[in-house]
């Protein structure tokens, strides 16, 4: 069985955005050697995401205004216990954890074996700051 390990890091600009990371996650595959196995993408912070959806600015923008709606962002401690800590990014822990933090991909023939118009995505909840995203590849 063959594994790698590799890293990404993003430091996106602004509190909350994504970023489509299948091409990146795709050539990692490639380097690996793996034909027929499983690719693991997760962000390693808890106010990160990663997830599987469409490449599509209005759903991009609906989840946006839906997860504001959820948690929206207040850095005051009243709306969040959290924030009591002299943190102030309670709203991106909120988010991070709807999104989800990991996705697992089939590997066949040795490309991601996707759906049609699946993407791989890094969501960011609390920005501005450098952040890793583990890409695991393990197979034959």
């Amino acid at each position: 069985m063959k594994s790698t390990t590799e890293y990404l890091t993003f430091n996106i600009p602004v509190r909350m955005d994504f970023l489509n990371i299948t091409h990146q996650v795709e050539e990692i595959v490639a380097k690996s050697g793996v034909k027929e196995g499983l690719c693991l993408v997760n962000a390693m912070h808890i106010t990160a995401s990663v997830f599987i959806n469409d490449d599509e600015k209005g759903l991009h923008a609906d989840y946006k205004r839906w997860l504001e709606q959820l948690a929206p962002f207040d850095p005051s401690p009243e709306r969040y216990a959290h924030n009591r800590t002299g943190e102030d990014n309670a709203d991106a822990h909120h988010k991070r954890q709807i999104m989800g933090r990991e996705v697992v991909c089939a590997i066949t023939k040795g490309k991601l074996d996707f759906g049609p118009w699946e993407q791989i995505f890094y969501g960011e909840f609390d920005g501005k700051r450098p952040k890793r995203v583990l890409v695991k590849v393990i197979g034959e």
